[in-house]
């Protein structure tokens, strides 16, 4: 039997029947973050905002042959803090070859989203490549926060181009100790 995380709130007593033992750990760390997070067994970690476009990216990330890692929305109201948990989340999973972060900006802003990643990958390192494809409200200031922030990473036109970016990143060699050299446009 399950419970629906949804309405926890209204039956804080179910609460002592949870075994976090039998949890993933980085689905239970996920979750203090308000984070939706699902571990899977690729190698292509995926950060998007909304289930629709998870779906999606991990679709295409299989269309051009990759696997993802994960399934990881930070949804419509992501923080610095929550971008950079998320981060360390998807950093942790030994079998990350390459992360996409891809955003469609409606009521979550690109530029909120590029400073969490900027803060993400300074506090917490980056050695595996890193695409990103921003697009939607304050789409030009995130694209410039993140040219300006000296980081290495691959920008995308689109979710197509991304996840053909990550996917041919990730089997050239993407892997601890590896970074990308190509800055954003």
């Amino acid at each position: 039997m399950t419970f629906d995380d949804n309405a926890a709130y209204r039956h804080k007593d179910l609460e002592g029947y949870r075994d976090l033992d039998e949890e993933e750990p980085s689905e239970t760390e996920a979750k203090r973050y308000d984070l939706s997070f699902i571990k899977l067994d690729g190698s292509i970690g995926c950060m998007v905002n909304g289930a629709g476009l998870a779906m999606a990216t991990m679709d295409t990330i299989k269309y051009f042959g990759g696997e993802p890692a994960n399934f990881l929305d930070v949804g419509g109201s992501a923080t610095t803090e929550k971008v950079t948990a998320a981060f360390k989340i998807i950093t942790a999973d030994p079998n990350v070859r390459g992360i996409f972060v891809n955003i469609f900006g409606g009521i979550m802003k690109c530029d909120t989203i590029a400073a969490g990643v900027i803060a993400a990958v300074k506090q917490v390192g980056l050695t595996v490549p890193l695409v990103v494809r921003l697009e939607g409200t304050n789409v030009d200031l995130g694209k410039k926060l993140l040219g300006e922030s000296g980081l290495a990473l691959t920008s995308a036109d689109d979710m197509a181009d991304g996840a053909r970016k990550i996917v041919a990143l990730a089997a050239a060699g993407g892997g601890k100790g590896k970074t990308t050299v190509e800055a954003t446009r």
